[in-house]
């Protein structure tokens, strides 16, 4: 008998997407002569520990109790050790992983066809700030803005819409002290998240960068506008005095209601455009959008509301598009939201090592786990399967049992009959199976 049966289908998934490969090119200079285990191995099977639930190093013993599906795993001193040592490695180290993961990323989506998020044409980058709470004394641990303690990472997710989940394209460890409007890590972050695509996504504004109030700050919009030429953005602003007496003067011609996905009108909420002295001091076509809304009963409105309407505000350079259409655009960005609570239910409830290199190392386990753990869905799953979130991928399929059979020198892998989601483990085991085998 086989637990974690339902893992086999993360292990197909990076055989097929050969992300075993170029993890092992990409650390092949940190493997030491006779070395027993490959360092790309090491690092998978942690990664795969993750994407199965696992919130510790030390938890890829359960990779190691079934060497039938995962293979030989190292011991808990020689993860440890390989940690160290890529922690030490520093940027180095960092920019194979990530060079490597970049790579792999490109061939998936080529493999995924319409099921990629870029089948539409543009793909979407979400950024986002995540507070992920320290119970000791950890390097660059900080009272964070919430006040509570801990680090305040800013992570990049490519948003697969509304038939998907998405994906992780950067990951900044940052002090628990950092802060949610620091315009040079948004800079750092967004080029990390640009570095994850496919080169051709890079000019024709086929790049659309979302982020909430928080990079909406002159330093970050200026990097933005600068790269206008190729690159789209949709971002966050604070109501200022000077925004807030513009609204004022909108009419109430000018207001257009807000419509929901499926194209119907949205109840209750409104969008402008403002102009005037509101845009005195920032780039050149840049278009500010503001949003009135009616808040729900019992909610507590701001200084920044007027006339008893919620406000909101962002700003774009995307042109010759309806206002109504760029506000449901930005107000998508919520999804980042999901994106960071499955991040949270995959390794980045803490942080578990002590030193800021060897945890900006895990962050990158962490990116890993969370790729296989949307490239599997985007190439074996369909319908609803596709959007469901790790909890619900390991309650229903990665935990599933099996007995492992070897007869006429084949393994095979029987699933229990009862288990109601065998058919869709079975389903997407032949759709991974008639991917084209890796060179």
């Amino acid at each position: 008998m086989v637990s974690q049966a339902g893992g086999v289908l993360l292990v197909e998934t990076v055989r097929k997407t050969r992300l075993d490969q170029a993890i092992s090119a990409a650390l092949a200079p940190w493997r030491k002569p006779r070395a027993v285990h490959d360092p790309g191995k090491i690092l998978l099977d942690v990664a795969l520990a993750v994407a199965l639930g696992g919130d510790c190093l030390a938890d890829v013993g359960t990779l190691r109790a079934e060497p039938a599906v995962f293979g030989p795993v190292a011991s808990d001193p020689t993860v440890s050790r390989l940690i160290d040592t890529l922690a030490a490695g520093g940027k180095r180290a960092l920019t194979a992983l990530r060079q490597a993961r970049a790579q792999v990323r490109a061939d998936v989506w080529t493999l995924a066809g319409d099921a990629a998020p870029d089948a539409a044409g543009q793909v979407v980058v979400d950024l986002d700030g995540v507070l992920v709470i320290a119970h000791s004394e950890k390097q660059d641990a900080a009272a964070t803005w919430k006040k509570t303690f801990g680090h305040h990472p800013l992570m990049g997710f490519v948003d697969h819409g509304r038939g998907g989940s998405g994906e992780p394209v950067a990951a900044l460890l940052r002090p628990g002290k950092a802060g949610s409007n620091t315009a040079a890590d948004h800079i750092e972050a967004a080029r990390l998240a640009l570095a994850q695509l496919p080169k051709k996504y890079r000019r024709g504004r086929r790049t659309l960068i979302r982020t909430d109030s928080g990079g909406g700050t002159h330093e970050f919009v200026d990097w933005l506008s600068a790269r206008g030429r190729w690159l789209s953005y949709s971002v966050g602003m604070t109501i200022t005095d000077a925004i807030h007496a513009a609204v004022l003067k909108v009419p109430a011609s000018a207001w257009t209601p807000a419509v929901e996905p499926d194209g119907e009108v949205r109840d209750g909420a409104w969008a402008a455009e403002l102009d005037g002295d509101c845009l005195k001091g920032w780039p050149k076509g840049m278009r500010l959008i503001i949003r009135k809304e009616r808040p729900h009963p019992g909610a507590q409105l701001r200084l920044t509301d007027a006339d008893g309407m919620r406000l909101t505000c962002f700003a774009t350079n995307t042109k010759n598009t309806p206002i109504a259409e760029l506000e449901l655009r930005h107000r998508q960005r919520a999804r980042a939201e999901d994106r960071i609570r499955a991040a949270r239910a995959t390794g980045l409830r803490n942080l578990p090592l002590h030193d800021a290199a060897q945890n900006q190392i895990w962050l990158e386990i962490v990116q890993i786990a969370l790729d296989l753990l949307a490239w599997m869905p985007m190439l074996a799953l369909t319908g609803q399967a596709r959007r469901w979130e790790p909890r619900r991928l390991r309650l229903r399929l990665f935990s599933a049992a099996a007995q492992l059979v070897t007869t006429g020198r084949r393994r095979i892998l029987r699933l229990a009959r009862h288990w109601p989601w065998t058919g869709l483990i079975t389903e997407a085991l032949q759709r991974l199976a008639a991917l084209p085998n890796p060179g």
